[in-house]
């Protein structure tokens, strides 16, 4: 939890000052990317804003209501934060870039003085973004290292089973959104130089629209993940194999009916299980038995916090 806090607040620091950064840069040049931008980085920080309420709220002690807790509140605001990264993000930045296009509106021309010395409005434009890439480039490595920690941990074989298999969704979703702050930095400066160097705008007007297909591309896969764990997603089927093995190495285990898992949190797992045990069982050590099954699936998997054994004839 402490690691998905950090890679939150590092996002939060470097979003909120870039969306200042950036709406300064559109006002002074009127570039449809920046303001692109500016929606991105304000939506990110917004964004940021309710996974922080998401940790808070998912560390509530369990109640007679929540008898697991409140760890799928991470899920709900990751899944808040997809809609809105579509809806706000996303949207506005591909009406404002198609009107561009279509319309004009393009970035105005001109020079500004500083200290003395005058140079073309459109420098400032380069120097946010630049120091946009530098502020992503921060976060992004921070949230990198949390997700590589976990696929290390985990023994997964890259990003692309991580996506798959992570219940992290905070940390999953800083990751999504630092990658797409840092392509959409990217693809804002190289539509202003081309622009500059062409002298045909609307290569800006058409980084503003990309920059807002990409936001709702990336804003419904994110979705797309967190849907699987707010309907019960359960620990990979490798994951199960492996732990009904933990609980056969029971001597007194004849056979396991049924068995069960569902994450009912960020890194955290219910089990429920039906065990036939040995008939020469004495009802007084089924509980030792039980206990000790227990104690190895949590050594096996430290993300098992909820266990039910129900013993049958």
């Amino acid at each position: 939890m402490a690691g998905s806090r950090g890679v939150v607040l590092a996002a939060l620091v470097a979003n909120g000052a870039i969306a200042i950064l950036k709406f300064g840069g559109f006002v002074l040049t009127g570039s449809p990317s920046m303001l692109s931008e500016t929606y991105h980085s304000i939506s990110d920080t917004g964004n940021q804003v309710f996974l922080l309420v998401g940790i808070r709220y998912s560390e509530k002690e369990m109640s007679r209501e929540h008898p697991f807790g409140y760890g799928k509140a991470q899920f709900f605001y990751s899944f808040l934060v997809a809609v809105l990264l579509f809806g706000i993000a996303g949207w506005e930045s591909v009406k404002h870039g198609y009107n561009a296009i279509a319309h004009g509106g393009h970035a105005v021309s001109g020079t500004l003085t500083l200290a003395g010395a005058t140079f073309p409005s459109w420098y400032v434009n380069v120097i946010v973004l630049l120091g946009a890439i530098g502020f992503e480039s921060y976060a992004l490595a921070k949230a990198n290292a949390e997700v590589q920690r976990q696929i290390d941990h985990y023994g997964w074989s890259g990003l692309r089973e991580a996506f798959g298999k992570m219940s992290d969704v905070t940390t999953l979703t800083a990751f999504t959104e630092d990658t797409i702050a840092l392509l959409g930095a990217g693809l804002a400066l190289v539509g202003i130089l081309l622009s500059k160097a062409t002298g045909n705008e609307v290569y800006d007007a058409i980084s503003a629209l990309l920059i807002g297909v990409m936001l709702m591309g990336f804003a419904l896969a994110l979705a797309w993940e967190n849907k699987r764990l707010i309907l019960g997603e359960s620990l990979s089927a490798d994951v199960e194999a492996d732990l009904r093995d933990v609980v056969r190495e029971s001597p007194r285990v004849v056979h396991i009916d049924t068995f069960r898992t569902v994450f009912v949190g960020p890194q955290k797992v219910l089990v429920t299980a039906d065990v036939s045990f040995d008939s020469d069982t004495e009802a007084g050590d089924l509980d030792a038995v039980i206990e000790e099954i227990e104690r190895r699936l949590i050594a096996a998997d430290d993300r098992i916090v909820h266990i039910f054994v129900e013993p049958e004839v």
